[in-house]
C-alpha cells in the first residue's frame, strides 16, 4: 500500500522491504503473525480504523503490531519482524499477498490462478512469483473484498465479475464452479504516468515521423481504428494519438471500463454500467454511443469497440462526427475490418455484404496495428490507409510497416517502421484542412 523505507541489516548493510514482501513468509514468520494478528483483533477496532483515513490507518495498525512484537519478545529479527508486520497490514488494510505487486509500478499484469500460482506479467514478459495464499478460502476473502469496494458482488449465482478499482486498474473475477482448478483473478494496473511520445520513441514503439504522420492525421479529422491483441498497447497508443486533438475541440469519450487520460480541456467522460443484483440498470457502450451523438461532439473517441456499438460507431463516423478515434481486437489492419463486419451483425442489423464494406470504408480511413513482440516490447508495425472498393473487395494501401531485421542476444527484435514511398491519398485531406505535412516522411529511400 505504501512503500516501506530500508531497514539496517545485521551486516550493516541495508534491505529493501518492499523487496522482502515479495517473499511468501517462512513458518516462523506465518506463526507469530498469526499470534500478533489474533491479539491484533483485541486491541484495535478494525472496523472503525478501516474507515480512517488510508495511510493514518496503515500508521495505526504498524504501531500496535511492533508493540505487541515487543512485547512477545518474539525470537525474529529486525527483518522478519518488519515482514511480519507488513503482511498483517497488508491483510487487514489492503489485498493482502497482492498488495507487494500492487506497489510496483513495473508491473503491468496480476494474474492469480488458484491460490498457489500468482504470475505477473513485467516489461512485458510473463514471469511466476514466489507470492502464495493460505488457502482457498484467503484467496476468495481478498477477491471478495475488491469486488465489494467497487459495489459489486460474485458468489456461486454471479460468479463472474469485470470492475474498475479506485486506482483505475481493470479486475476481472471468476469463481467455482466456473473456475475448474479454483478462483481466479487478472488485474490490469492503470499507470497515472502516462507515456509521453519521447517515451514511446526510445522505446521504438514508433518514430519521429510516423510521430508527425500520426499527428497530422489526427489534427486533420481523419478517422482512425487502432488495432491489435490483448496488451499490445492500443489504449496507450489511443492516449497518446488523442493528445493531438486540439484543445477547442469538445471530446466525448465512451470506455467499458474508464483507461483513458485525456488532458483537454472540454472532456465529457461515458463509461458503462453494470446490470444490478437484480439484473437491472445495465448501460452499454451502444447505449453510451447513441446518448453521446446528442451531447453535441467534435469528437468520439471509443475505448474499444466490442459489439452492436460497431454500427453506431461507423454511422457517427459517416454523418458529421469525424475525427473519431477507437480501438480493436484484431491480428492484422484487413482482420481488423473484417471484425467491424462482425461486430455490426451482432447489432442484428442486416446489410448486403457490399453495401456494409462500403459505409466501412467511407467512415474508416485510416488503420494503425500494434503489436506486443516476442521480447515484450510494444511496437506499431503496420498503418494502412483505407482507399476504396473493388467488387466486394476493400482495398488498402499500407504507407508504414515493421522492418524485422532479426534478434540479438538478449532475444530483442531488431527492427524499426519504415515508410514504404506509398504517398496516401488523404495528404489532399490534410492540404484542404490546412494540415502541413512534409512529403519526404514517406520518402522510402531519403538519407
Amino acid at each position: 500500500m505504501y512503500p516501506d523505507h530500508p531497514v539496517s541489516a545485521s551486516n550493516g548493510g541495508e534491505v529493501d522491504i518492499a523487496a522482502e514482501r515479495m517473499r511468501p513468509l517462512s513458518p516462523a514468520e506465518r506463526e507469530w503473525k498469526e499470534i500478533v494478528y489474533q491479539k491484533l483483533l483485541k486491541a484495535v477496532d478494525l472496523t472503525m480504523l478501516a474507515k480512517t483515513h488510508s495511510r493514518d490507518a496503515y500508521k495505526r495498525i504498524r504501531e500496535v503490531c511492533e508493540g505487541l512484537l515487543a512485547e512477545q519478545r518474539v525470537p525474529l529479527s529486525v527483518i522478519s519482524r518488519q515482514r511480519v508486520v507488513n503482511s498483517i497490514a497488508d491483510e487487514v488494510l489492503g489485498l493482502g499477498p497482492l498488495e507487494s505487486l500492487m506497489s510496483d509500478k513495473d508491473i503491468t499484469d496480476i494474474l492469480v490462478n488458484g491460490p498457489n500460482s500468482v504470475y505477473i506479467e513485467r516489461h512485458g514478459k510473463l514471469e511466476k512469483t514466489e507470492i502464495v495464499f493460505n488457502s482457498e478460502t484467503h484467496l476468495m476473502n481478498i477477491i471478495d473484498r475488491i469486488v465489494t469496494g467497487v459495489g459489486r458482488r460474485i458468489d456461486e449465482s454471479s460468479p463472474m465479475v469485470d470492475a474498475r478499482l479506485k486506482d483505475g486498474s481493470r479486475v476481472n473475477a471468476v469463481i467455482p464452479p466456473l473456475a475448474l482448478d479454483g478462483a481466479a483473478l487478472s488485474i490490469r494496473r492503470f499507470d497515472p504516468e502516462r507515456l509521453g511520445i519521447p517515451d514511446l520513441v526510445k522505446s521504438g514503439t514508433f518514430n519521429e515521423d510516423l510521430v508527425l504522420v500520426m499527428s497530422a492525421m489526427v489534427r486533420a479529422r481523419l478517422n482512425i481504428l487502432i488495432s491489435g491483441g490483448t496488451g499490445s498497447g492500443k489504449t496507450t497508443l489511443l492516449n497518446l494519438m488523442s493528445s493531438f486533438v486540439p484543445d477547442d475541440e469538445r471530446i466525448v469519450t465512451v470506455e467499458d471500463s474508464a483507461e483513458l487520460q485525456l488532458q483537454q480541456p472540454h472532456v465529457v467522460r461515458l463509461e458503462t454500467r453494470p446490470p444490478n443484483i437484480e439484473g437491472q440498470g445495465k448501460v452499454d457502450q451502444r447505449d453510451l454511443v447513441r446518448n453521446c451523438l446528442r451531447m453535441r461532439p467534435d469528437r468520439i473517441v471509443l475505448g474499444e469497440v466490442r459489439g452492436g456499438e460497431a454500427l453506431d460507431m461507423l454511422q457517427a463516423m459517416n454523418t458529421g462526427h469525424d475525427g473519431s478515434l477507437t480501438t480493436i481486437h484484431a491480428n492484422s489492419p484487413r482482420d481488423a475490418l473484417i471484425r467491424v463486419e462482425n461486430l455490426v451483425s451482432m447489432s442484428g442489423a442486416l446489410f448486403p455484404i457490399h453495401a456494409l464494406r462500403r459505409q466501412i470504408t467511407a467512415a474508416i480511413n485510416v488503420v494503425i496495428h500494434i503489436e506486443r513482440m516476442l521480447d515484450g516490447h510494444r511496437r506499431v508495425v503496420s498503418v494502412v490507409e483505407v482507399n476504396d472498393m473493388e467488387g466486394d473487395i476493400i482495398t488498402l494501401s499500407e504507407i508504414f510497416a515493421f522492418k524485422r531485421q532479426g534478434v540479438d542476444k538478449a532475444g530483442r527484435v531488431i527492427g524499426s517502421i519504415e515508410p514504404t514511398g506509398i504517398v496516401p491519398s488523404f495528404m489532399k485531406r490534410l492540404a484542404e484542412r490546412g494540415v502541413e505535412l512534409p512529403l519526404n516522411v514517406f520518402n522510402l529511400n531519403r538519407p
